[in-house]
């Protein structure tokens, strides 16, 4: 029988005991103190050595937790994964010690954060709980530390994040007192409660259950179409691309029809009890089961696994990696994130499918080279809407007079406490409902910035005589499904909501949507647009009403309606891109307020700039070309017309020391020819890199063609993507089995000639390809990696710029 003990003082001394034996240690509290820190450090140390998993989630709420701290943390265990809560304002309060065991597993949650008090002599009180290992409790512990531990607000801690943390820290504790902040917070957490993260709803009827034999519609038939010509072209991933409403799931499940055993992955329950029923709709004779915190289903055809849990390490573990014949991940933009990573890593499939709605990445990573950039099908929404698959809207951009240039920004998102501010005013409140009143349909959702927001509009509808509710994660599903009900029977005019119908749920009578919040990203404004668009009897189209202020993205939104869209409104030339029966309108003084901004920002240089600044703090050291044009979430492509190299751009941006900046004064006419010369193929990048293998001090002597042909046939056909792409033709596939003579031949008529005969510092005369400079030893080092730098980049782009095209 477990023992649950109640531990009143040192809590250190269990927390000591339990590591010594832990194979996995969750850690996550409130607050770290530098005390705390030190005196479960040697013991961390100790654990972390024996190659136990260690995860630490600190927050940062209200600036208790001491900088110095973190950075004992991060120096002294390089080994585990440290993270760190923005809480914009939410409180931020648990304090939960997980470690799993061999034998044994054990779950503290008590009142006692990081701290030397708190751990020894301080009245704190936690509840010891172990519990078998066959026993759900902690699986279901860890499963919710992990959705606080990857949510969107947590941030690894790095050096660049921590010396932005120290800041912030030095600016709230010298403006404002501990005691009180808390007050002032606290009270309104009591008048409107606190903010939550996504949340969906579960799809209670598919349209497809009342058939007798179900068919794919016509957008499932053709991405399954180009599912199976990806397979034929030898590819073994695919992203498929589908707005909202088109049916991805169902895609998923008749693509499964092919494979025995299929593992779903997704980050929500509630897609994945979805998923569940519309696979066994189309396969009723497959046995199904979840891989969750509580369910743990190993052998069904068919398995639906929470991200969660699947990636500890205790759970992989137990899986063979070639388990599943088709995995399919939901949601695919999220992919990029670690917990997804861990899986993807480690599975070998012999199909990898990700679906997803939104052709923008969320977090701004490489969700594309993940699918070895196999884009099977993209349709948008407004190919959609051409299709008549969904239904048509009228847009109106509505300006809002709201000043947020003055708000604190805190790497994804405003200041809660600052947004609030701004936000909860009567004034704007009128204004809402009168734009509202003048464009709005029959059924609205409104997304809010947060559950204070939501409340305060909700209170100020109904005063008017409008039926409205306000609903968020915390609200009992039984309540979200009443009020989804009585919206979508018409006993409703309005939900105010706060990312509540992001994913995975649909409204299909929702005619009319509002937007009282700054636009974050691309990803979450499609897929909130997405909302209205499903075709409903007596539904015409979907009224988009969006408020616009001066806040960040602002001015690059539009790219939803309009892919070409650069940053200046022209109302008209976006409108004649649209389907027939859509609509896009602004206001003058939208147009006027984004000219100022573009101006205010310069588009160009100081823009890149600043988006090397942010990524920066992102990564915690200097971004590379390649992760530049991954997650800087800006054009990579305008580094060479604004500056010619990276590596110009990074002397601009004041981060090259005085070496690299004698090296870029010597040898810049080399970095622009790699960076501007001209590629039909991607041969003379995949020649340098051949050379790059050689090392830094060799890559840049004198090669022949025989010296590269195995490097140079191995790159080109490792990847089926880039066999398809450049050795897809007659030539091509004469070369798909090595044959020295005939791929040195290859090399000899193209880049080596082509390179040689239209660069002023490469020859190739007598079969003999060279660089007419040298490289100094003390220079080599910083001259191989830019060089490198430069051609990932470009063979990387190459590849992806010709993977789309193809797709499209």
């Amino acid at each position: 029988m477990t023992e649950v003990r109640l531990i009143t003082h040192h809590l250190v001394d269990d927390l000591k005991r339990l590591s010594e034996t832990a194979t996995s240690m969750y850690w996550m509290t409130a607050f770290a103190m530098t005390s705390g820190v030190k005196m479960v450090l040697p013991q961390l140390k100790a654990t972390s050595s024996l190659g136990c998993e260690i995860k630490m989630l600190v927050g940062d709420y209200l600036y208790i937790t001491q900088p110095d701290a973190l950075e004992i943390l991060l120096k002294e265990l390089p080994g585990i994964e440290l993270r760190l809560f923005q809480s914009g304002g939410q409180s931020f309060h648990p304090k939960a010690y997980l470690f799993r065991g061999n034998d044994q597993n054990h779950v503290i949650v008590g009142s006692s954060n990081l701290s030397k008090s708190a751990l020894t002599g301080g009245i704190e009180w936690s509840l010891h709980v172990p519990t078998p290992l066959d026993d759900a409790l902690f699986d279901v512990a860890a499963e919710e530390f992990m959705k606080q531990f990857y949510e969107e607000r947590t941030i690894p801690v790095n050096e660049e994040t921590l010396a932005l943390y120290r800041d912030q820290f030095d600016i709230h504790n010298i403006q404002r007192p501990f005691s009180m902040a808390w007050s002032e917070q606290e009270d309104h957490e009591v008048m409107y409660g606190t903010s939550s993260g996504d949340s969906v709803l579960v799809e209670t009827k598919e349209p497809y259950v009342t058939q007798q034999v179900l068919t794919p519609r016509p957008a499932q038939i053709l991405a399954l179409q180009a599912l199976q010509d990806s397979m034929q072209d030898d590819y073994d991933k695919a992203l498929a691309v589908m707005a909202t409403g088109l049916g991805k799931t169902y895609l998923a499940a008749f693509f499964a029809e092919q494979f025995v055993r299929v593992l779903f992955v997704a980050h929500r329950e509630e897609i994945l009890i979805q998923a569940q029923q519309s696979f066994k709709n189309v396969h009723p004779t497959k046995s199904t089961g979840f891989y969750n915190a509580k369910e743990k289903t190993m052998n069904a055809d068919f398995t639906f696994a929470s991200v969660q849990t699947l990636n500890q390490r205790h759970h992989l573990s137990g899986f063979v990696p070639d388990t599943y014949d088709l995995i399919v991940v939901d949601e695919f933009h999220h992919a990029s994130a670690p917990s997804y990573l861990r899986i993807l890593d480690y599975f070998k499939p012999k199909f990898l499918l990700g679906i997803t709605a939104t052709p923008f990445r969320l977090d701004n990573k490489d969700v594309f080279g993940l699918c070895d950039g196999n884009v099977a099908i993209s349709i948008h929404f407004l190919d959609a809407i051409k299709q008549q698959w969904l239904s048509p809207f009228r847009y109106y951009g509505i300006y809002d007079d709201t000043d947020y240039s003055q708000l604190r920004w805190l790497g994804t998102r405003y200041d809660e406490e600052q947004l609030a501010s701004v936000q909860l005013r009567t004034g704007m409140a009128q204004k809402i409902l009168q734009e509202w009143i003048q464009n709005k349909q029959s059924r609205t959702i409104a997304f809010c910035s947060s559950i204070r927001q939501a409340d305060f509009l909700n209170h100020h509808f109904q005063q008017a005589g409008f039926r409205s509710i306000s609903l968020n994660g915390n609200t009992p599903n039984e309540d979200r499904l009443s009020a989804r009900e009585r919206l979508n029977s018409g006993r409703l005019d309005i939900i105010f909501t706060v990312d509540l119908f992001n994913e995975g749920v649909d409204i299909p009578r929702v005619d009319t949507l509002l937007f009282v919040r700054p636009t974050e990203s691309l990803a979450v404004f499609t897929q909130q647009i997405g909302r209205g668009l499903r075709i409903a009897d007596g539904k015409n189209d979907c009224v988009i009403i969006d408020l616009i202020g001066n806040y960040r993205n602002a001015d690059v939104k539009w790219g939803v309606f309009n892919p070409t869209y650069v940053g200046e409104p022209e109302p008209r030339l976006i409108e004649q891109t649209l389907p027939e029966g859509c609509e896009f309108n602004i206001d003058t003084e939208v147009i006027d307020l984004i000219l100022h901004m573009t101006k205010k920002l310069a588009r160009g240089k100081e823009l890149l700039i600043l988006h090397d600044h942010e990524l920066r703090k992102d990564l915690g050291h200097r971004p590379t070309y390649l992760e530049y044009h991954l997650q800087a979430g800006v054009d990579s492509s305008m580094i060479k017309r604004e500056f010619g190299t990276y590596f110009n751009m990074l002397k601009a941006s004041g981060e090259l020391n005085d070496k690299e900046l004698q090296v870029l004064e010597d040898y810049e006419e080399w970095f622009l020819e790699a960076e501007r010369t001209g590629m039909t193929k991607s041969y003379k990048m995949v020649l340098l890199r051949c050379m790059l293998t050689r090392g830094e001090d060799e890559w840049f002597l004198p090669i022949k063609a025989v010296d590269a042909a195995k490097c140079f046939h191995h790159y080109l056909t490792d990847k089926s993507y880039r066999k398809n792409i450049d050795f897809s033709d007659k030539q091509g596939k004469e070369m798909e089995q090595y044959d020295e003579r005939k791929v040195a031949s290859l090399i000899q008529r193209m880049p080596m000639t082509m390179w040689g005969g239209s660069a002023k510092m490469i020859t190739y005369e007598d079969k003999v390809f060279k660089f007419d400079f040298d490289v100094t030893p003390d220079n080599r080092s910083i001259v191989y990696e830019w060089t490198r730098q430069i051609c990932e980049y470009r063979l990387h782009t190459y590849f992806e710029k010709k993977s789309k095209i193809i797709s499209s």
